[in-house]
């Protein structure tokens, strides 16, 4: 029997990162957003509001989604903050120790059922999922750039997804 998915976690609020945490939280989900710079994440989170402004002012968001938008946003402090989260998406630099380092973390601090998924491109999903303890729980969700107006999402199974996790 699926979960159903209520607080999304993104770590990385770069460019993707903070695509992803801006429709996350535009489709009514408590989204969490964390990254390694404090500044960066800071100025990435003023962005994801000025980009909601910007869509009231053009007409494709009311002030009301946009205001509800904001205030599902949250920046995390640490990697501790995603615990209760029951997804969590890493859109970190396509690095695989980088990508490995977070999820071994990530392994350790969130909840047994929470699914773990990379935005990654070009590192296997399989490798990924052996850095943790829950290869099961671990599926690929490449989002197109950019973000907001890209609808297509690409999923990417490792050997080990199960289809609960895919679903």
């Amino acid at each position: 029997m699926m979960k159903e998915i209520s607080r999304i976690g993104v770590i990385g609020s770069g460019q993707m990162g903070a695509g992803i945490a801006q429709v996350s939280a535009m489709s009514g989900y408590e989204t969490l957003i964390w990254d390694v710079s404090k500044d960066n994440l800071t100025e990435n989170v003023k962005g994801i509001f000025s980009q909601l402004n910007k869509m009231v002012e053009k007409g494709k968001l009311t002030a009301i989604q946009s205001e509800a938008a904001k205030a599902l946003l949250f920046a995390g402090n640490t990697m501790q903050d995603f615990a209760s989260c029951d997804l969590v998406v890493e859109a970190a630099t396509e690095n695989f120790q980088v990508k490995a380092e977070i999820f071994k973390n990530l392994d350790e601090t969130l909840k047994p059922e929470g699914i773990l998924a990379s935005n990654t491109s070009s590192i296997s999903i399989t490798k990924i999922a052996a850095t943790t303890k829950r290869p099961s729980q671990v599926i690929g969700m490449h989002f197109m750039n950019p973000v907001p107006l890209m609808k297509l999402v690409e999923l990417i199974r490792g050997i080990q997804t199960n289809d609960e996790t895919y679903n």
